[in-house]
């Protein structure tokens, strides 16, 4: 990733306040990151960017988390007509049926457990290393977890990012 401005970096720069918010909502649902984010601008790169993001992210309560994680489907069951979701979540799309039974009863069993939907940077990861992971992930206490959950944000918003400053004008996001 270059550390020059882009031209999503400078729209995002020069947005209204309005703007910026809708913008980084769609990045992550948590208000407290995108009004840190937003209140930070103008950056002068994205890297500065990614900076003010893992900066914001390591600041969020649990309810900051709670909120920024209801903005995301379930591993295996993509918002319907959200191209976001379906494309991070490609990985389970090609995965066999008892590959998707499997992973909803341990989406359902975390769930339980953790009281929020089993969080993970999905980008270029298999349907298997999805499920490899919640079953790795479901015995943890709530504190590793919640950390986990916010690293695993924190990736996220950085892809969700990168997308969003590096799409040209007129580009469809």
């Amino acid at each position: 990733m270059s550390s020059s401005t882009t031209p999503g970096l400078a729209r995002f720069n020069a947005a209204g306040d309005g703007g910026a918010e809708a913008a980084l909502h769609e990045v992550c649902a948590s208000r407290a990151w995108g009004q840190a984010l937003r209140a930070r601008r103008p950056y002068a790169t994205t890297e500065a960017l990614f900076a003010a993001s893992d900066a914001a992210m390591a600041e969020l309560t649990a309810a900051d988390l709670a909120e920024a994680m209801a903005g995301h489907p379930p591993i295996g069951r993509p918002e319907p007509g959200d191209p976001t979701s379906s494309r991070e979540q490609s990985g389970m799309a090609a995965s066999s049926d008892a590959l998707k039974a499997e992973m909803l009863e341990l989406n359902l069993a975390y769930q339980e457990k953790f009281g929020h939907v089993f969080l993970i940077c999905a980008s270029g990861r298999t349907g298997e290393q999805m499920r490899d992971a919640v079953r790795n992930r479901i015995d943890n206490s709530p504190e590793q977890e919640r950390e986990i959950v916010r690293r695993e944000l924190g990736k996220i918003n950085r892809i969700r990012l990168a997308r969003m400053t590096d799409t040209a004008e007129g580009d469809a996001a």
